[in-house]
């Protein structure tokens, strides 16, 4: 029995010294897989800093399925590979909990996400269009689900134009077509000009349209 054990376990061990022997002249080259890489989160991640206050990138998260929609809750949480935080007594740890509001991200406050913005949509529209957005919740907000979403929104986009300015131009040099051309609206601004704002009367409508806002810029954005 001896012998047949010696004899099934000498191939394996003499077939592994040649394949060490075989691979020995590429062993830079396995140093340098063995190298370790910083992760692409980790500079995202505040050095020796408290594991609460990390951003959501920097830890995983078990998923507490008890708790209760808009309720604040306990998530238990581990830093991930190569970041470093303490506790409130200046110790390191990796396990902690942290307290959040038990919600999915795409139904966050809209001051908790940043979205893409549209400038091919037309903001003074009736009725006011939508645009499909990108949205990425805040680095400090935490939140269940995917942290980036698709969103419809409003058209809500700015060229610069300022309100008051257009209003101002209005009353002082509307019967010129000023505020017209101010808000890219040449044609307009031509009919003014040559009928004196329609003998007083387009300019006084002028004023009104400018004042409630229903008249804006000619590229369809929104007043400052």
């Amino acid at each position: 029995a001896g012998s047949l054990m010696t004899t099934k376990f000498s191939q394996p061990q003499s077939t592994l010294a040649k394949s060490l022997t075989s691979t020995s002249t590429n062993a830079p080259y396995f140093k340098a897989l063995e190298s370790t890489e910083i992760p692409p989160y980790v500079t995202n991640c505040p050095s020796n800093g408290l594991c609460s206050r990390l951003p959501p990138d920097c830890m995983t998260c078990n998923t507490n399925y008890s708790c209760i929609y808009g309720k604040t809750a306990t998530f238990d949480c581990k830093v991930k590979p190569h970041v470093h935080c303490v506790d409130e007594n200046n110790h390191e740890q990796e396990n902690f909990t942290i307290n959040m509001t038990c919600q999915f991200c795409w139904q966050l406050a809209t001051s908790d996400y940043v979205c893409t913005n549209s400038t091919n949509c037309m903001t003074v529209s009736c009725p006011r269009q939508r645009y499909n957005a990108t949205c990425t919740v805040r680095d400090h907000i935490h939140c269940l689900g995917n942290r980036v979403f698709p969103k419809m929104l409003y058209c809500n986009w700015t060229g610069g134009y300022k309100w008051s300015t257009a209003l101002a131009l209005s009353i002082t040099l509307g019967g010129f077509g000023a505020d017209r051309f101010y808000l890219g609206q040449w044609r307009e601004g031509l009919g003014k000009l040559f009928s004196f704002g329609g003998l007083g009367i387009w300019t006084l409508i002028d004023v009104l349209l400018i004042g409630v806002g229903y008249v804006g810029p000619a590229d369809g954005s929104l007043y400052i």
